[in-house]
């Protein structure tokens, strides 16, 4: 064999990679301390269900033991993760069906706990205070649980801590300012509780946080505006609360924000321009406020936008031009405030639209016919406005729209051909205009519709045996219009249908069920 020093140095570099592959392929044996193992079966114990099926492992002693001087080991054990020293550095029981409580969870002996993860269990009572013990813990899940009391301040001291998730208990207490010391937190989730108070400017220390959730509690008093300070925010959900005061022209500085959530709360004042500055939004919601002031132009720098919930306010003035400027936009809902003015022709040009509501504002105008170029859309809300002229030519040309109701406003004209081979339609609503034309030309057969009201119009002629093959329709409203003849038998084949009204109008004969 050739023992040339090139071929040693070739075998001695597979002996070390060799050596290098079994160190992390292959578990090393782990000693870890009888202390850890006996602490976390202390806590099974206290449990209420301490024999559940997931729990079966966490044992007293090694099941392959041989002699009694076996050392307990955890490391094998369900949900338990060690490191090389014998160390346990996770524990991971989520969904485990475990029930109790932590106030005998041995926090003070999991020195090297690294990742804690008890979500989607039947946990209860208080979080201790002890769990600021972990003071290696970069991970703390005790979600979808049924935990109370207050957060305990002591979380503070968890300095390493980068994802913290709280949701979903029965919390309750302010948010304590001390979490604004944890600098290197990336996730807050504490949606879903009880909590009150004000939200602690203390968190705009926190700039590497990315997701911010504190929705559904109880929260009160104003933003803080050194929430502007979290320049690494890419979602703030603050929804359904009790918040109250301006929203703060600061969160403008959040430019890699992608939701803003505010809605159902109490803020006032107008939306600030600067929220015109986070062009990667795709997603903002303040509805249900008391918002005032008109739309921002400058939400026409918001390209990225697909979702605006602007709607329950009390806005006011023209829809921005600009708007057609936020072309990935699929659902804009402006309804309930007193915005007033034109539907603007440039909604043409959001092309990806799915869902427009207009409904209860005082628009006036016609109807833009560049509606009709939306080929996605399938909700048009346009009631309750002071809406003039006809119904675009070319609605329904993608052949998509499920609901229309425009009912309410002082249209004229008759319906549109479009319209009449628009079987996709589910709920329409035309009642208290002026609209036109001969009822049993107007409409065809609409294989999906439930709902259907034209009552006061200005229709006439008589009632078309289309009717009948509408086999989904379950009311069908026409008082109030010029209609004529009897009832059609075929009627009786819309099984499904329990309201029909047509009264104030010209029918003679009687229907026979």
């Amino acid at each position: 064999m050739d023992s040339s020093p090139e071929l040693k140095r070739v075998m001695m570099s597979l002996v070390a990679a060799l050596a290098l592959f079994t160190t992390f392929v292959f578990p090393l044996p782990a000693h870890a301390s009888p202390a850890e193992a006996q602490a976390l079966l202390h806590w099974k114990s206290s449990l209420r269900n301490h024999s559940v099926s997931s729990l079966s492992s966490w044992t007293p002693s090694p099941r392959n033991a041989t002699g009694s001087g076996s050392a307990v080991s955890p490391c094998a054990w369900y949900g338990i993760s060690c490191n090389r020293a014998g160390s346990v550095i996770r524990v991971n029981l989520t969904s485990a069906n475990v029930e109790g409580t932590l106030d005998e969870f041995p926090f003070s002996s999991l020195s090297h706990l690294m990742f804690m993860d008890l979500s989607l269990n039947n946990l209860f009572g208080r979080i201790p205070p002890q769990v600021g013990l972990l003071s290696n813990l970069t991970y703390l899940d005790l979600s979808i649980n049924r935990f109370s009391g207050k957060i305990p301040p002591e979380i503070g001291c968890l300095m390493k801590l980068e994802v913290l998730h709280l949701f979903s208990n029965e919390l309750n207490g302010s948010i304590p300012l001390e979490i604004g010391q944890l600098h290197l937190l990336n996730e807050v989730a504490l949606y879903s509780n009880q909590l009150k108070g004000s939200i602690p400017p203390s968190l705009g220390n926190l700039s590497k946080l990315s997701t911010l959730y504190v929705y559904n509690n109880y929260l009160s008093g104003s933003i803080p505006l050194e929430m502007g300070n979290m320049t690494n925010l890419e979602v703030l959900q603050m929804g359904t609360n009790s918040l109250r005061g301006l929203i703060p022209s600061t969160l403008g500085n959040l430019t890699k924000l992608r939701e803003l959530h505010l809605f159902a709360n109490n803020l006032t004042g107008s939306i600030p321009l600067e929220l015109g500055n986070l062009n990667l939004l795709s997603s903002l919601s303040l509805y249900h406020n008391n918002l005032t002031g008109s739309i921002p132009r400058t939400f026409g720098n918001l390209t990225e936008l697909a979702l605006l919930y602007l709607y329950g306010n009390q806005l006011s003035g023209h829809i921005p031009d600009e708007i057609g400027n936020l072309h990935a936009m699929r659902d804009l809902e402006l309804s309930r405030n007193h915005l007033t003015g034109p539907i603007p022709s440039s909604v043409g040009q959001l092309t990806n639209l799915v869902y427009l509501f207009l409904r209860e504002n005082q628009l006036s105008g016609s109807i833009p016919e560049s509606l009709g170029d939306l080929k996605n859309l399938t909700v048009l809300e346009l009631d309750a406005n002071q809406l003039i002229g006809s119904l675009p030519e070319k609605l329904c040309r993608g052949g998509l729209l499920h609901n229309l109701t425009v009912s309410g406003n002082k249209l004229t004209g008759s319906i549109p051909r479009s319209l009449r081979n628009c079987t996709s339609l589910v709920r329409v609503r035309l009642e208290e205009n002026q609209l036109t034309g001969n009822i049993s030309e107007a409409f065809g057969v609409y294989p999906h519709l439930d709902f259907l009201d034209l009552s006061f119009n200005k229709f006439y002629g008589e009632i078309s045996t289309n009717w009948g093959s509408c086999l989904r329709l379950s009311q069908l409203r026409i008082a109030g219009n010029n209609i004529t003849g009897s009832l059609p038998p075929e009627i009786g084949n819309a099984t499904q249908l329990h309201a029909i009204d047509l009264s104030f109008n010209g029918l003679v004969g009687e229907y026979k069920s």
